[in-house]
């Protein structure tokens, strides 16, 4: 996999690991970073996905965190390709805590599937992380997920209401899921959109990306 990095001018009080939607590249994230309007100073990180045969695009190689081998929610998910992807992610983690960032300053971010691997990645560490980005996402084998995050994480959610390929009941689930387990810190906002990010979601999404950073840096200092 491919990690590209965009470091701030001056030292990182935070740093944002992105994840891609299916078939998308590191691109596509970079260019929704570069519209948010954050004045902490940010280490944003970029993965690409490995390029696999996706079965609900008639095997047709891309980029993909995992297999999806069908159209609905449960027994969809590559169980072997989400492990592969997340250890991947969990070793990028462990080399920004290797650089003196602590767990509460680095947060998981994605769209889509990449919205689906921080939610798995993150609700099964063993430490608490910053914070949780899930943008028109779900949470992959969700019936199958353990959690192991020894305190709530914040989970910024942003749905599209007429999204019709991660359905909003399916990021619903997830969020009543949170709630069920103590989350109380999770942020919800839905636009009417499709599956897609839109300028009103990169706005909110920019506040509490400023909340969370201040707050952080906060109790850290």
């Amino acid at each position: 996999m491919n990690i590209y990095t965009k470091e701030p001018a001056i030292p990182a009080q935070a740093c944002i690991i992105w994840m891609h939607g299916l078939g998308s590249d590191a691109q596509n994230m970079m260019k929704l970073v570069n519209q948010l309007t954050v004045n902490h100073a940010i280490r944003h990180i970029f993965l690409n996905a490995p390029i696999r045969p996706v079965t609900i695009n008639q095997g047709i190689p891309m980029r993909a965190w995992y297999d999806i081998t069908g159209f609905g929610l449960t027994n969809r998910d590559d169980r072997e390709g989400l492990s592969a992807s997340s250890t991947h992610i969990t070793n990028v983690i462990q080399q920004q805590l290797s650089n003196n960032l602590l767990p509460q300053q680095i947060f998981l971010a994605g769209f889509s599937q990449g919205g689906a691997m921080a939610l798995y990645t993150g609700l099964q560490l063993q430490y608490a992380i910053g914070g949780i980005i899930a943008l028109s996402a779900y949470l992959p084998l969700a019936t199958e997920h353990a959690m192991r995050s020894p305190e709530p994480v914040p989970v910024f959610f942003g749905v599209g209401t007429t999204d019709s390929i991660v359905l909003p009941e399916w990021s619903k689930q997830v969020y009543s899921w949170l709630l069920s387990c103590n989350f109380q810190d999770i942020t919800w906002h839905e636009y009417a959109m499709e599956h897609s990010i839109c300028a009103r979601e990169i706005r909110d999404l920019s506040q509490w990306i400023e909340n969370k950073c201040a707050s952080t840096n906060g109790a850290i200092l």
